[in-house]
């Protein structure tokens, strides 16, 4: 009888990738401990996920992992079905508020932050504290604890609304943005969040790099994240059309989640302090009607589109654009990302697919291309 690829599978599969590609840079890993700030969200878990795999196949010694979480956005079940190892300690806790920790802490993954425009719109404030208040804590713990690195995470969006002669972005543009507008809350606080950290690595040495991720996805996002790939994927396999708010001439480059991950590693081992790189998938920028088609493709021609007006819940002013320059990553870090869209669209349909089976009906399931 075949075997039938599970969710798990697929994420077990996943880290294998990404491990095959940084395992040689994280065997400085051993032995060590990690903080990993948001560790219950979809990029913390994948963080958590891989430095367990590395205990368990690469590192001579293990290392401690430390996961923080609020579970705001987070969950404290696995979002990816994974059976973490006894050095994986998951600790309740509000990156708003300050924490000492004992012993030593050796490397800072600062993944906390509230993402998705929906949610940063329902929790503005708490968005704008996690990416300004969250990040001054963990870089004074790190200027406590002096670790050997230090990652950050900002996003794209702080670039706002780029002008066409920025596309692809590089990270010495200064971003077109409003500090009043509707995504002030999450692009304010992360450009400030940015300032914080360099202000830190010039004062007191903190080796602390930042990086920008450029509309990450993979197996772990929530079907309701109502980011665009797990919204078009969820009404696909109920059967209902695809909404596309406005025009849907507004394009996005997407980056899978090995692409991502190896990428977030490199910057973390580099040895470097106070640099910014962008970290996403330059090829193919997309428009969300041929996304559309994409996904419509994957699970069958009787996925139609259709054109809505924006939410009430949805910010306004959405760029018309976003494109990444990675010539600064590729030049520092040799970071090549490799999984095409399609590719890693019908990855991560195929996991929908298993993880929410009984979610959907069997008609439409019967139509997925599975990757």
């Amino acid at each position: 009888m075949p075997h039938t690829t599970t969710s798990r599978d697929i994420v077990q599969q996943d880290i294998k990738t990404i491990i095959s590609k940084i395992g040689k840079q994280a065997k400085v890993l051993s032995g060590k401990t990690v903080v990993v700030t948001g560790g219950a969200g979809f990029l913390g878990t994948y963080f958590v996920g891989v430095l367990d795999a590395l205990n368990k196949n690469v590192l001579a010694k293990p290392c401690k992992i430390i996961s923080l979480d609020n579970y705001i956005t987070g969950q404290k079940d696995n979002i990816l079905g994974l059976k973490f190892g006894k050095q994986v300690v998951h600790v309740k806790h509000d990156v708003r508020t300050a924490k000492s920790l004992p012993g030593p802490v050796d490397y800072i993954i600062h993944a906390a932050g509230i993402a998705s425009p929906v949610f940063y719109m329902a929790h503005p404030l708490e968005t704008i504290e996690v990416a300004t208040k969250g990040t001054q804590h963990m870089l004074e713990l790190a200027r406590a604890k002096k670790p050997a690195g230090m990652l950050s995470f900002s996003s794209s969006e702080i670039y706002g609304d780029p002008h066409p002669d920025y596309i692809p972005t590089p990270e010495t543009y200064r971003g077109h943005v409003s500090s009043t507008g509707p995504r002030a809350c999450y692009d304010e606080s992360k450009r400030l969040g940015e300032t914080l950290c360099v202000t830190y690595h010039r004062l007191y040495g903190v080796p602390v790099n930042i990086v920008r991720p450029f509309n990450v996805y993979g197996p772990g996002m929530k079907l309701d994240d109502q980011r665009v790939l797990p919204q078009f994927m969820s009404c696909a396999l109920q059967g209902r059309p695809l909404p596309i708010h406005g025009n849907g001439l507004q394009t996005r480059t997407y980056c899978y989640i090995t692409d991502a991950m190896v990428g977030f590693f490199k910057v973390l081992l580099s040895q470097r302090g106070g640099e910014v790189y962008n970290i996403g998938n330059p090829e193919q920028e997309i428009n969300l009607v041929d996304l559309a088609d994409l996904v419509g493709s994957l699970v069958g021609d009787h996925v139609r589109a259709m054109k809505i007006p924006y939410p009430a819940s949805y910010p306004a002013d959405e760029p018309s654009r976003r494109c990444p320059d990675i010539t600064k990553a590729v030049s520092h870090l040799s970071y090549r990302p490799t999984v095409a869209l399609s590719a890693g669209a019908a990855r991560l349909l195929s996991w929908y697919t298993s993880e929410y089976a009984e979610r959907f009906s069997k008609d439409n399931l019967s139509r997925v291309q599975l990757a």
